[in-house]
């Protein structure tokens, strides 16, 4: 146990030093007391649970934009991107419409997926299977030794041919991390047999588990770390099926053990699952427990049919074969999706997701152990806890306040009332695997209290857009004001259609309109529907809004560019003036001229900016601007989340623990 603790806390020590050359310093010596310490003991329970633990939370702490270039640097060049760019392509060729989830259950690319079949396979409890995994490869190696075995060649020549051929299927789709972890594993299992030394199953689960944390960004992949839990929960249920069947005579006994897999390997998962998508399936395991066969018949197909994709009529033979197995398989997934009470919408904090991690490795041990009592009791604990924690609220002082929160390189902006209600201004970014509705903006306002009185939407770019579902699905604001700019975003229609669903009152924004909570009102300056229709740029198209508290007003103007500057200068040239700006498009040159600074006059600029973000935002120059006018000049991208609180005279600001006092003119 020492040997494990070491290594993994030191791969973790190594995460959290930023994945730079400092990380190779702890893989160098974690690597020998894993494998070490896993041969001789089956105690990586605590350090598999780490491992995903520190992983979700890094991933949320990483920029997605900084993730997303990582990616695309290793998906330029290299032999293994060339192979899964034609394995692409041949998939296209092959599948047709059918194309993007076939990609997903061989190639683990996701990107072509719609948000809204993610979300359904979420509720159903069946996302984990919507990209390739342990399972996935396990199904295909087992499918190349039945072959082998079929052909008549000799068990240990089958064994180390279905090796090799595994690693070579795992290479031809780009060694995805879940893939190499499973296909290491197997290696692993296959040469134990073969030299007839058994040895712990989680001794085979630390090494592979390891092997592909060459990379040690590999921790953010969402795949690889249901990967690890999701075989460390079928290895714990294999010991509790035991326990409670036996070698007892029980009718239906394969059923009962893979019911006791899913539950098991449902909730090992969960924190997870609720961390990323936000949700909790309850027939998870039901769902999981039908879709299971289809797939294990599915995988195999799909994998004749890339193999055999250079002779175009056996590919497209196989191909032909599994259009209707995914059609059942999508099938399983709407209808466990739409059963009532399928799942349950949460927005766990950091907190809650940290206690679901020492509830896993309560459960696993539980499972693991002759004496499950203790453990189990402290699962139990631990639930309580996250059920209690909702009703912990930090303490709050009164007045109005404003929040830029920090989500990188978009905006999300919270206005709340001397009475605690709330008034969201843009909800963030949306990556492949989350959203700043769900990793941001909910926990914050969770950990503080207090309703959601509105959704203001400046635009429909997805980096403001990106968390607006996941906020309106899960607090149910009273309206929603958007300013309705016409364009074919997927997340936009996702989110009006959540909207509805959630009884949440849709309304355009006109100029002039008003919204009045708790004395706070919200005074709407732009855009016009006149102004709009000649217009191709959401941006233009950006609404903007004053917030008034007594003598301190607040201008908060999405990504309105010049030509929206200049038409405000036009027609409210009286309302502009503000004590705090929110500066627009995130300090890029192409908004906040002279003109419009010299107008409106902010005592405090706030730009909402992510680090060393790809467009060079803010500007330079719109910094120069800024200081030009006399504003004191604040970023999220240096101090993270930025409060401006106001009793309608004073103004102050907290940023990166300090407190300053504003000058108003």
């Amino acid at each position: 146990m020492p040997l494990i603790a070491v290594a993994y806390a030191a791969f973790a020590a190594g995460l959290f030093c930023g994945f730079g050359s400092i990380a190779w310093v702890p893989i160098a010596m974690g690597f020998p007391a894993l494998v070490i310490g896993a041969i001789r003991q089956k105690t990586v329970i605590a350090g598999v649970a780490l491992f995903c633990m520190a992983g979700a939370m890094t991933a949320s702490a990483a920029a997605p934009a900084q993730r997303a270039g990582h990616m695309k640097q290793q998906a330029e060049g290299g032999p293994l991107a060339r192979m899964k760019s034609r394995a692409s392509k041949s998939i296209d060729r092959l599948f047709g419409g059918d194309a993007p989830m076939a990609k997903a259950l061989l190639i683990a690319e996701q990107q072509e997926i719609p948000l809204e079949m993610r979300d359904r396979y979420a509720r159903a409890g069946m996302v984990h299977m919507l990209s390739i995994s342990g399972l996935h490869v396990a199904i295909i190696a087992g499918t190349i030794l039945l072959v082998l075995q079929a052909a008549r060649v000799p068990r240990d020549a089958a064994t180390i041919a279905g090796i090799i051929l595994t690693g070579f299927y795992v290479a031809i789709i780009g060694a995805p991390p879940p893939a190499v972890r499973s296909a290491a594993m197997l290696a692993i299992v296959g040469a134990s047999r073969l030299t007839q030394r058994p040895t712990s199953q989680w001794a085979a689960l630390a090494v592979g588990a390891f092997a592909p944390l060459i990379n040690p960004r590999t921790m953010l992949d969402l795949g690889y770390q249901l990967s690890v839990l999701g075989i460390a929960g079928l290895i714990a249920s294999g010991k509790l099926s035991r326990r409670i069947l036996g070698n007892r005579k029980v009718r239906h006994k394969k059923i009962y053990k893979e019911l006791i897999a899913s539950f098991v390997a449902t909730i090992i998962t969960t924190p997870l699952v609720a961390w990323y998508f936000g949700r909790i399936s309850l027939i998870a395991p039901f769902s999981n427990l039908i879709a299971g066969p289809i797939v294990s018949i599915l995988q195999p197909c799909l994998f004749l049919a890339l193999a055999f994709a250079p002779i175009p009529a056996i590919g497209r033979m196989f191909a032909d074969a599994s259009h209707p197995l995914l059609a059942a398989f999508d099938r399983i997934a709407v209808i466990a999706s739409v059963m009532p009470a399928a799942s349950i919408d949460v927005t766990p904090s950091l907190v809650t997701v940290v206690i679901g991690g020492l509830i896993v490795i309560c459960l696993i041990t539980a499972c693991m152990s002759r004496y499950p009592a203790r453990p189990a009791i402290a699962s139990l604990a631990g639930v309580c806890l996250i059920v209690w924690s909702p009703g912990l609220h930090l303490p709050y002082a009164g007045g109005v306040e404003m929040h830029v929160l920090d989500v990188g390189q978009g905006d999300a902006i919270l206005i709340r009332t001397d009475r605690g209600r709330w008034i969201i201004f843009d909800a963030g970014r949306i990556w492949r695997t989350g959203d700043a509705g769900k990793s941001k903006v909910m926990p914050y306002i969770r950990t503080r209290g207090g309703s959601v009185e509105a959704f203001v939407l400046s635009h429909a770019h997805a980096d403001h857009i990106g968390g607006a579902a996941s906020v309106i699905r899960a607090i149910k604001p009273h309206y929603f004001f958007d300013a309705a700019f016409a364009q074919g975003s997927s997340v936009y229609l996702t989110t009006l259609r959540v909207a509805d669903s959630a009884g949440t009152e849709w309304t355009r924004v006109h100029p002039g309109a008003e919204l009045n909570v708790d004395g706070v009102v919200m005074r709407f300056l732009a855009p016009d529907s006149a102004w709009t229709a000649s217009l191709n740029d959401p941006n233009e198209a950006s609404t903007i809004a004053v917030v008034e508290y007594g003598d301190v007003r607040f201008l908060l103007t999405g990504d309105a560019e010049r030509d929206e500057e200049k038409w405000l200068l036009d027609h409210e040239l009286g309302e502009l003036h503000a004590d705090v700006l929110k500066v627009a498009h995130h300090g890029s040159s192409t908004s906040s001229t002279d003109a419009f600074l010299r107008a409106v006059q902010p005592a405090l600029a706030v730009i909402s900016v992510g680090a060393d973000n790809r467009y060079g935002h803010p500007s330079p120059d719109v910094i120069a601007s800024l200081a030009r006018t006399g504003a004191q000049t604040v970023r999220t991208d240096k101090v993270g989340t930025i409060i401006v609180r106001t009793d309608g005279k004073r103004l102050t600001y907290q940023a990166g623990g300090e407190t300053w006092d504003i000058s108003r003119r």
